[in-house]
């Protein structure tokens, strides 16, 4: 199989492989930038990300987009010819400041899910930052599409499609969890979506699975089953470039497939994670410090998910909350992120 061409708008990767964005903190400009060096699309995830600015108790949606800012320089300066991307969360407060700030950095492209970016063209309006919203239906796909169409006269760039093997916050109900679709069923009622809109808009709409693809070979069948792309997020943690603190890609490599589970997020929405003694017996500590969310369920799931974010990506392990894809048992060594893309392409040039 040769490697195939992920084109999204004007933007041409050399692989068609986005780095997923993961927050708090675990990817910022190291990881995307040495993917995107690589030939990738490298994310960025805005979410608190400014939580080592020093007025970031005080000042935070200040210290955020101050981070914002310069992460997206940082990773800019890895990889001046690379592509670079950020997630911004539409449950976020004041995520149309974030969706600015990021256009105003000159950001290639930013992908949003954690609820439906209904609004987000209109923060991009007259930028060349391409739009990509995050789906787990063709449902959803259509409800975005129909929207942008009828309020912005506009079309997705490209469509991720997250499916139930996916980590961190889950666009499904608990209950489907237990019998879950097929990732690239999912896929194939999306890219019904994304070809009628595309045709109307005269325009390509590639559709991006993501969820549960961790080696090359996963990468290979994504694409011969019909994805355009595919995006990748726990196999890039253990690696040498990944911005989180290394107990925390420790935490993936002394996994097992029994020590990851579904849990309830104060989000108010399932998420995949590490069973640790600190979700399975939390402490009963109910204080919400940051208000960051819309919607927070701190008052019935007894913990603030930014702490325990932070306490993650610094390696604070016992305190924290290990946001993780179902495959992140798998993972045996820290490698590096062009190690990833060799294999990528090695699996692909054999396929």
């Amino acid at each position: 199989m040769s490697i195939s061409k992920l084109i999204i708008g004007h933007l041409r990767p050399k692989f068609p492989v986005i780095q997923g964005g993961m927050g708090v903190g675990v990817s910022l400009s190291s990881l995307a930038g040495s993917v995107a060096k690589c030939g990738g699309i490298g994310i960025i995830s805005g979410a608190q990300i400014g939580y080592r600015e020093k007025d970031f108790i005080k000042n935070t949606l200040e210290a955020n987009l101050r981070a914002l800012a310069d992460e997206i320089h940082k990773a800019r300066l890895k990889a001046p010819e690379g592509i670079i991307g950020v997630n911004l969360m539409v449950a976020m407060k004041h995520y149309g400041e974030y969706v600015k700030k990021a256009v105003e950095s000159k950001i290639d492209l930013i992908i949003s899910g954690a609820g439906l970016p209904l609004d987000l063209p209109l923060y991009t309006k007259g930028s060349s930052t391409q739009i990509v919203p995050i789906v787990s239906s063709g449902k959803a796909a259509n409800i975005i599409c129909k929207h942008w169409d009828r309020k912005y006269q506009c079309a997705p760039d490209a469509i991720v499609v997250e499916g139930p093997l996916a980590g961190g916050h889950l666009g499904f109900h608990a209950d489907i969890l237990d019998n879950p679709p097929v990732l690239m069923d999912l896929v194939k009622e999306v890219k019904a979506v994304a070809l009628e809109y595309g045709q109307k808009y005269n325009k390509s709409i590639p559709v991006i699975a993501a969820g549960g693809i961790y080696t090359g070979e996963d990468v290979a069948c994504a694409l011969k089953e019909g994805a355009d792309g595919v995006q990748m997020a726990t196999r890039f943690v253990t690696t040498h470039e990944c911005d989180a603190d290394l107990a925390f890609k420790e935490a993936y490599i002394h996994s097992t497939e029994d020590s990851i589970g579904i849990i309830k997020s104060p989000v108010g929405m399932p998420g995949r994670a590490i069973l640790n003694d600190f979700i399975t017996n939390p402490r009963g500590n109910k204080a919400c410090f940051f208000h960051c969310l819309h919607k927070c369920g701190v008052t019935d799931i007894p913990y603030c998910i930014s702490s325990a974010l932070i306490h993650a990506v610094n390696g604070d392990t016992e305190n924290a909350l290990l946001f993780c894809g179902s495959n992140a048992y798998k993972a045996t060594r820290i490698e590096h992120v062009e190690d990833i893309f060799a294999e990528i392409h090695s699996t692909l040039a054999k396929a």
